[in-house]
């Protein structure tokens, strides 16, 4: 080929540091807007950001240019430091050290999306806990549960 042709969606999760519930109504949907903000910047080509108190997910092209690891380090970094910047309640904010972060196609696109915007409906059923075992089940993931939540 004459020509690199990329694209490779994936759906990144985590966590508020022991899964505090930090991420009220009146700071979370500014933080999803800077942390789509930041996927941009990265070089992503598409971003859904959505989430509840407690865990964001992060649905996009990754686009060519961005590791991803390298991405979720920057991207975790950076709002956490903006995080801390917006008020002073938001001092002892971190995220926690890990991460999921899984693979799907172009035909999966809008079911992700729609997944990704309506976490808080979502979230009525189903745990932080229970959502990540079940991605961790459906990706065929081995893992020990004392390992799992910091």
């Amino acid at each position: 080929m004459s020509q690199s042709f990329h694209q490779l969606y994936a759906h990144i999760i985590f966590s508020t540091k022991n899964r505090e519930p930090f991420l009220q109504a009146e700071i979370l949907h500014p933080m999803q807007g800077y942390l789509a903000q930041l996927c941009r910047d990265c070089g992503a080509p598409w971003v859904v950001v959505g989430g509840v108190a407690d865990h964001v997910h992060i649905a996009l092209d990754l686009g060519k240019t961005m590791q991803s690891i390298a991405l979720i380090a920057k991207v975790k970094k950076e709002s956490s430091m903006w995080i801390k910047k917006q008020d002073g309640a938001f001092e002892n904010f971190y995220w926690q050290r890990g991460y999921g972060l899984f693979s799907f196609g172009p035909l999966q696109r809008d079911e992700v999306e729609k997944y990704v915007r309506n976490q808080e409906t979502h979230h009525r059923k189903l745990t932080y806990k229970e959502e990540v075992r079940s991605f961790l089940g459906r990706y065929k993931i081995p893992y020990d549960e004392k390992y799992i939540w910091d």
